[in-house]
């Protein structure tokens, strides 16, 4: 009788552990998975953004979010939702699928795109939308211009989007103009050159801007010719005078001194995003394996560096300074 009481409780116990009453190890964060952490031999993740050494920022259309991750832990460690944040919610469907991502002024703000139409300035110690506004036509990609004024790249709009950044002004009070971009998925400042890059399908062109903030005007200054097709990604080599580049079907560098288009080593087909971070960091890239998305952040052999199950995760960035775009100081401005 003790014998089959026995059997019985600890048939009950499988059960409760086969149903996740008893899983070992914390929960990823809103991934509803068993997520890395100190109970699965992975370090502590930093207190704060601020503290991490080596992290992502994703842009993650699961939760229509832009997230930090820390690596060593396996941990999203910070993340940004619309609707946890000051945006309308008459505007919350600007911000659906989450495009890019960008650290900003000094690594103190993320420049954040969806494709829902969306573009904001977020600012990381308390997530507060200190900028936001409206450029539709799929929108892809942002940068800051010197004068603190947002440009943003969308795709099925096939155009540039400048915004005149005003914090005191509300999003649909926002002063924006157009400029003609075909097939917009990118754009790049080169601090440098003074001029403004985008990748538009097969051509690598460059910008010029007027600095006028009652006039804002991108004119074009040059032309190269690319091969290939849907210019996808642009964005600069850590430490090089140089940028990155991906299309439909391949990976390159190109060389602003030597005006040298490279392809890279590595996987090369189908890359949503690639970012380099000196050479302590691994090149991560985006390779999706549904759709457009991923759950998984790998170097360019294929291994992981960042990995939950679940997550779609459109592209990545290193949680590092852009000395190519922006100065070695650089603070929040708005053009006046």
């Amino acid at each position: 009788m003790k014998r089959t009481a026995v059997w019985m409780c600890c048939a009950l116990l499988g059960v409760m552990m086969a149903c996740g009453k008893g899983k070992a190890g914390p929960e990823g964060p809103d991934t509803g998975n068993p997520g890395p952490g100190p109970g699965n031999g992975n370090p502590e993740p930093p207190a704060s953004v601020a503290d991490c050494k080596k992290c992502v920022v994703l842009a993650e259309q699961l939760h229509n979010r832009a997230a930090i991750a820390d690596v060593p832990s396996g941990q999203i460690i910070w993340e940004w939702k619309p609707e946890q944040s000051n945006v309308k919610q008459q505007h919350l469907a600007w911000f659906t699928n989450t495009s890019d991502v960008k650290p900003v002024y000094d690594g103190k703000y993320l420049l954040v795109t969806a494709s829902g139409g969306g573009v904001a300035l977020v600012r990381i110690a308390d997530k507060k939308t200190v900028f936001y506004a409206y450029a539709g036509g799929n929108t892809h990609s942002a940068e800051l211009l010197p004068d603190g004024n947002i440009v943003s790249a969308s795709s099925t709009g096939n155009f540039m989007t400048v915004f005149r950044v005003d914090t005191t002004k509300a999003a649909d009070e926002a002063y924006s103009r157009n400029f003609p971009l075909a097939f917009g998925h990118n754009v790049v400042w080169d601090e440098q050159r003074q001029v403004l890059w985008s990748a538009a399908d097969n051509h690598l062109i460059a910008f010029t801007y007027n600095f006028s903030c009652a006039d804002p005007v991108l004119t074009q200054s040059e032309t190269i010719d690319l091969p290939g097709k849907d210019a996808h990604d642009l964005f600069p080599v850590y430490g090089k005078n140089a940028l990155w580049l991906t299309n439909t079907t391949n990976v390159y560098t190109y060389d602003l001194d030597t005006k040298k288009l490279e392809q890279s080593t590595g996987i090369q087909a189908n890359i949503k995003s690639v970012s380099s971070g000196g050479a302590s960091l691994p090149t991560i890239i985006i390779r999706p394996k549904t759709s457009w998305w991923t759950d998984e952040v790998i170097d360019e052999k294929g291994n992981t560096v960042f990995y939950q199950s679940g997550l779609k995760i459109y592209k990545a960035r290193w949680y590092v300074k852009n000395g190519f775009s922006y100065p070695a100081t650089h603070n929040i401005r708005q053009c006046k």
